[in-house]
């Protein structure tokens, strides 16, 4: 089974950081920094940090696993995480410069329902369960203090 870990990167503006993707043929969505866990990672959360510091130049301080999709060939882990900094332009992963693979563009969403209800999140699980916890008060400073 593949693996995927994903990070719902929270900024000092409380904001969060998603990635809108763009390619040929297909209406934008936005996912969540991330990506696959290889078999170097000593654990999925150094699979996320690397994967943070190759997609976005950053660092972030992972607070929790905040939930877990799966099917029958991928599970994809979705932590919450504190991020101060990072630079896009100085990203590293081999994604980006790949022939085919559309267009990448990172943005800072407001960290509401209004924010999330504005952009097509993939998967549509994920937005479901950011949501509901932003409704119920769970992602906020108390949250995600480190």
């Amino acid at each position: 089974m593949i693996e995927r870990v994903r990070a719902v990167l929270v900024t000092a503006d409380d904001t969060m950081l998603v990635i809108r993707r763009t390619k040929p043929g297909i209406p934008v969505y936005w996912v969540l920094p991330g990506g696959g866990v290889e078999p170097g990672d000593e654990s999925r959360e150094a699979a996320l940090h690397r994967e943070i510091h190759e997609e976005i130049a950053g660092k972030a301080d992972i607070a929790r696993l905040l939930h877990t999709t799966e099917s029958d060939d991928e599970r994809q882990l979705f932590y919450l995480a504190r991020i101060e900094t990072w630079s896009f332009e100085d990203r590293t992963g081999p994604e980006f410069s790949a022939a085919g693979r559309g267009e990448y563009a990172l943005e800072e969403v407001p960290l509401t329902v209004e924010g999330i209800d504005g952009i097509d999140l993939k998967p549509e699980e994920i937005a479901h369960v950011l949501r509901g916890a932003i409704g119920a008060g769970t992602l906020g400073d108390e949250a995600i203090t480190l």
